[in-house]
């Protein structure tokens, strides 16, 4: 089951990619954040069942780990503070779990931190000029 939605995710991490790069949207890290929280929304939806069955009621804490992390960045946007370090933290926090349990369920949420980092790199990039 975790290979089938790790396979999905990293599917729909580079799909998201082909849309950055076809699209070129005004506001490119706002979408690989709501991507990268859509994706793990979906990454925990997907493992829930099989998650239930192998663990029960620490399902809820093993899959709303890299979900609460993920809801960071989007929070810190909305709030219009320090969303490259939300960006930074969050893909930690995702990547942290999920050596924490072992690359079990926790590596089908790793392609949501590619968005996350590219998130975080591209808050240091500076815009594009206009006049160009």
């Amino acid at each position: 089951m975790i290979g089938p939605v790790t396979v999905g995710a990293i599917a729909a991490v580079l799909l998201v990619g082909v849309v950055v790069l076809v699209r070129r949207p005004p506001d490119v890290r706002r979408m690989a954040r709501w991507s990268a929280l859509a994706i793990t929304v979906l990454v925990a939806a997907a493992l829930t069942p099989y998650t239930v069955d192998d663990s029960g009621a620490a399902a809820a804490y093993l899959l709303g780990v890299p979900v609460v992390a993920a809801l960071l960045p989007v929070l810190a946007q909305w709030a219009g503070r320090l969303t490259g370090v939300a960006d930074v933290v969050a893909a930690l926090g995702i990547t942290g779990w999920g050596l924490l349990l072992g690359l079990g369920i926790g590596v089908a949420f790793l392609p949501a931190v590619v968005l996350l980092i590219a998130s975080a790199v591209g808050a240091g990039a500076p815009r594009p000029s206009a006049t160009t």
